[in-house]
């Protein structure tokens, strides 16, 4: 069920999202204070649902233990209930910084549609980039981190394990590494659609290539890692990008799966691997993930657009696992400020 306890067109606001109980979410009128030296006011325009993330806080599958690991940057509230969460967030600078005030920006902020935050907690959304397409950032560091711990070579054979949307950035980079052959697995035959618009290949679990070079898997289930285990080459690692939340997962590590020294491989885009830290900031890799958005095609990867007051009701299907839903897009009225 879902609930509002305000809506952004009534007196009061700024409004914000909130996960108010177990699968329950309220729009809510929150304060805002005003920028202060160093800060910016930004009126959002565009917002993005992380389907694995935010529906594992919707469905309160948040494990006690992740709870401090888990806060977004500029969440409110506490695990499990309620939480102001989020962390895509394209807006308009209308105050504060002068070399910023009506620059298009990228923050890591919840689904509210008026906030102030530090200028430097925001990065300037590249020319090139559209505003809907920027939302996809987040998604698009994911994807960035687990390609630096997979360490793809030219030429290698890679497969992608689910056809969600950080599935198919994920295909989508590594596409892009010279003479490299790609392809995206998923139970759904309508991903190939996109798959073939991002250049990559697209095949069903039981038609899934063999001896693959490099796997990454994305698509939080158990069935998934198991193809995953099948995919891989002798000696190939495994890339896990899910995030699996309280669930337990069954892993196949019998049957040949020592004897092929297949790695299994953790990746998680809250931290930068040790070897790249002493160079690479997370504003660094913030700022490449948005110059990597540029290209169109990636407009495919947005299949839903739901307006910020309709969001509790509508949240629901959008976070249901089983929904045909690829990205979607939170649009926003710009606020009068």
């Amino acid at each position: 069920m879902s609930m509002a306890t305000g809506t952004p067109d009534s007196d009061g606001g700024p409004f914000a999202l909130w996960y108010t109980d177990h699968e329950t979410c309220a729009i809510r009128s929150i304060p805002c204070r005003p920028p202060e030296a160093g800060d910016v006011r930004i009126e959002t325009l565009f917002s993005g649902i992380s389907r694995g993330t935010e529906g594992l806080i919707f469905r309160g599958e948040v494990p006690e233990s992740e709870w401090l690991r888990m806060r977004a940057p500029f969440q409110e509230g506490d695990f499990p209930f309620p939480v102001k969460y989020g962390y895509s967030n394209v807006g308009r600078v209308v105050e504060g910084d002068p070399g910023l005030v009506g620059r298009i920006v990228f923050s890591l902020y919840p689904h509210q549609n008026v906030f102030t935050l530090p200028s430097g907690s925001c990065v300037p959304v590249p020319d090139g980039v559209s505003p809907e397409r920027a939302v996809l950032a987040a998604n698009m560091e994911t994807a960035f981190n687990a390609l630096w711990d997979g360490k793809p070579s030219p030429g290698d054979h890679i497969c992608v394990v689910g056809g969600g949307v950080v599935g198919l950035l994920t295909a989508y980079v590594a596409g892009r590494i010279p003479g490299s052959n790609v392809t995206i697995i998923d139970t759904n035959p309508g991903r190939a659609k996109v798959a073939r618009a991002l250049g990559v290949s697209f095949s069903l679990p039981d038609e899934a290539p063999r001896d693959q070079d490099l796997v990454f898997h994305t698509s939080a289930s158990a069935a998934g890692l198991a193809t995953a285990l099948v995919a891989a080459g002798d000696g190939t690692s495994i890339v896990e990008m899910s995030w699996y939340g309280d669930k337990e997962v069954a892993v196949p590590l019998g049957a040949d799966f020592h004897c092929r020294r297949l790695k299994l491989v953790s990746s998680q885009v809250g931290t930068i691997p040790f070897e790249r830290q002493p160079r690479w900031t997370y504003r660094r890799r913030l700022e490449t993930a948005l110059a990597l958005l540029e290209d169109p095609v990636l407009d495919n990867l947005i299949s839903h657009r739901v307006s910020f007051a309709d969001l509790p009701d509508r949240l629901p299907e959008l976070l249901n696992k089983a929904s045909d839903v690829l990205g979607a897009l939170v649009v926003y009225e710009e606020a009068s400020g």
